[in-house]
């Protein structure tokens, strides 16, 4: 028989040495979280696509009419919907299992700035170079796609920092450690 551990009779001598309990993140909140900032994501790629097709493309070589530019930019945008779903949510899943930069002790946010930091700039490589490689594939120029991917890192990267400090609010789909769902 395996013999537990013994809890010290007055408990803790300060509650900052007691073992804290990560809440467990449910899956549907993972694909909430995916499916939320597609929206956002997909929006900003189709804009910026547009934009640099249209404006940028002719000094690459690239002359598309108006119809074929928002064509091109929508191919761009709906297959990075699939593409960056699945990948969102390979790298949601994986930073719900490191635990380095979660705050449970913390009711307003669940990760701490750093972690958020690191998660954010890890992100957007993945998306970056997804984004150039569906770019340069629906345009067939690749300074184009270059202009594309390399322009959204710097808006991205601002609006999923914004995004992920919003969810790290949110108590839906997160369980708290006893079993109970968080209430907002």
């Amino acid at each position: 028989m395996r013999e537990h551990a013994e809890q010290p009779f007055f408990g803790p001598e300060a509650p900052s040495l007691a073992p804290h309990k990560h809440p467990r993140i449910k899956r549907w909140r993972s694909v909430a979280k995916a499916i939320s900032w597609r929206a956002v994501g997909t929006l900003d790629t189709l804009i910026l696509s547009y934009l640099l097709i249209t404006y940028l493309g002719p000094f690459f070589g690239m002359e598309l009419a108006q119809e074929d530019a928002v064509k091109t930019a929508g191919l761009i945008a709906a297959t990075e919907v699939a593409t960056k779903l699945i990948l969102y949510f390979l790298h949601e899943r994986a930073w719900q299992a490191i635990q380095w930069g979660k705050n449970p002790a913390s009711e307003r946010s669940r990760e701490t700035m750093r972690r958020t930091t690191v998660k954010t700039a890890l992100w957007r490589t993945i998306a970056s170079l997804d984004t150039f490689l569906l770019a340069w594939f629906f345009t067939g120029n690749a300074a184009t796609a270059l202009s594309i991917g390399g322009l959204e890192i710097f808006t991205k990267l601002i609006l999923y920092f914004i995004h992920e400090r919003v969810w790290g609010r949110l108590p839906f789909g997160i369980e708290k450690a006893g079993g109970e769902m968080a209430v907002g």
